[in-house]
C-alpha cells in the first residue's frame, strides 16, 4: 500500500528580478522551501499536476487530462531553462493510474513523448532538482473549452489517492504538488492585472481546508475573478483532492505585476 506523504501548490513562472528584486526574491525563496520541504518528505515518485502552453497540445486538440506515460522527458526550453534539462519518468506508475483512473470512468489521454515546458519544468526543478526522483506529469486542459469543472478535478485527486492506496508497491511515497495561477490574465485586455484579493481569499480557503468553496467555483467565476491564467487554479484543486482535502500553510505569495500575475505556493504535509 502506497503513501502520498505530501501536497504542494505553486505558481510556475519565473521572470527577471531586475527592479523589484525583493518580491522576486521572496518568491525564489517560497519555492525553494516547497523543494527543501519535498527532499525532506524522501518520495519515491512526485505527481506534477500542471498545464502546456501551446508546445506539446494545442487548440486543435487537448484531451481534459492526459497523462505522461514515458521513461524519461526533456525540457523545452523556455524561460531560460536548459533545453537539455532531463527528468526520468515512471511509466508503471502512470500506466497503472489511467487504468485505475479508466475504472473509475476518467478516460485519460496518455503520452510518451512530451518537452516539458515552463508549467512542468519550473515545479520539476524544485521537486527532482537534478533528475534525483521520478517525475509523472498529469496535464490538465484550460485552454479549449470546457475546461474539466473543480469538482471533477477534485474527485480526480480523490482517484489519485485511491490509486496509490490501494494499488502501488508497500511503503511507496508519493509527494503531489499542483502547479499554475495564481491570478492573471493572457493575451486578453487586462493583461497586467493582478486580483490580490482574490488571490488571498483563494489561499485562506486551502488554508482551511475548504474544499466545499474551492469545489463550488464554477470555471466562469474563476476566470472572471482570477483571469483565464488563473483557471490554473484546477491544477491546485486535483491536489487538494488527492490531500484529502487537508488544510494549508501558505508558504509565500507576492502580487507580482511587474510578472502580470499572482505568485503564491502552499504546502499540506499529511
Amino acid at each position: 500500500m502506497g503513501k502520498i506523504v505530501g501536497g504542494f501548490a505553486t505558481s510556475h513562472v519565473l521572470f527577471s528580478r531586475a527592479g523589484h528584486e525583493v518580491q522576486a526574491d521572496a518568491v525564489f525563496a517560497g519555492m525553494e522551501e516547497i523543494g527543501r520541504r519535498i527532499d525532506a518528505l524522501s518520495p519515491d515518485i512526485v505527481v506534477i499536476v500542471s498545464n502546456d502552453h501551446m508546445i506539446n497540445f494545442n487548440t486543435q486538440f487537448q484531451a481534459p487530462f492526459v497523462v505522461g506515460i514515458g521513461a524519461s522527458y526533456t525540457a523545452f526550453g523556455d524561460l531560460g531553462i536548459p533545453n537539455d534539462y532531463s527528468i526520468p519518468g515512471e511509466a508503471d506508475f502512470a500506466q497503472g493510474f489511467v487504468d485505475h483512473a479508466s475504472a473509475c470512468d476518467y478516460d485519460m489521454g496518455v503520452v510518451r513523448a512530451v518537452r516539458f515546458d515552463h508549467g512542468m519544468a519550473i515545479p520539476a526543478l524544485f521537486a527532482s532538482p537534478q533528475g534525483v526522483r521520478p517525475v509523472v506529469p498529469l496535464y490538465t486542459n484550460v485552454d479549449m473549452r470546457p475546461v474539466p469543472s473543480a469538482k471533477r478535478c477534485y474527485r480526480l485527486g480523490q482517484v489519485l489517492a485511491d490509486y496509490i492506496e490501494k494499488h502501488r508497491p508497500a511503503d511507496e511515497r508519493v509527494v503531489v504538488l499542483g502547479a499554475g495561477g495564481m491570478s492573471h490574465w493572457v493575451g486578453v485586455e487586462r493583461q497586467g492585472d493582478v486580483n490580490e484579493e482574490f488571490d488571498r481569499w483563494l489561499l485562506e480557503r486551502f488554508e482551511a481546508g475548504d474544499a466545499d468553496a474551492l469545489t463550488g467555483l464554477s470555471i466562469q467565476d474563476i476566470e472572471a475573478r482570477s483571469g483565464n491564467g488563473g483557471v490554473e487554479l484546477i491544477n491546485w484543486i486535483i491536489m487538494l483532492g488527492a490531500l484529502g482535502g487537508a488544510k494549508a500553510k501558505t508558504l509565500y505569495y507576492e502580487p507580482m505585476e511587474s510578472w502580470w500575475t499572482g505568485m503564491g505556493g502552499i504546502a499540506i504535509e499529511a
